[in-house]
């Protein structure tokens, strides 16, 4: 396994439209773990941990979104892996 850490933000039409659950949803199907969280600039942040096929497979998916979200930009970071996370959630 070739386990990374990556900070994805997402803007765009992406609060209030289930977003972050749609996140969570597939986040839990292919095994990361992490969190996401809304920003108070209208923004989606989330960070994510584990196999990188994995994490670029989840991205793709975050480019789309949830059927009534609209994703203008999709920014990521990869950050050092730290294994902090037991499981996938959102953050308040």
């Amino acid at each position: 396994m070739d386990n990374k850490r990556a900070r994805i933000i997402v803007n765009g039409l992406v609060q209030g439209v289930g977003y972050r659950y749609f996140v969570v949803r597939k986040a839990e199907q292919l095994g990361l773990k992490g969190y996401t969280q809304n920003l108070h600039t209208g923004e989606v942040l989330t960070e994510v941990e584990g196999d990188s096929s994995l994490i670029n497979e989840l991205i793709k998916l975050l480019r789309i979104g949830p059927s009534h979200a609209k994703v203008n930009n999709l920014f990521v970071e990869w950050i050092e892996y730290k294994n902090e996370f037991k499981s996938f959630e959102v953050k308040y």
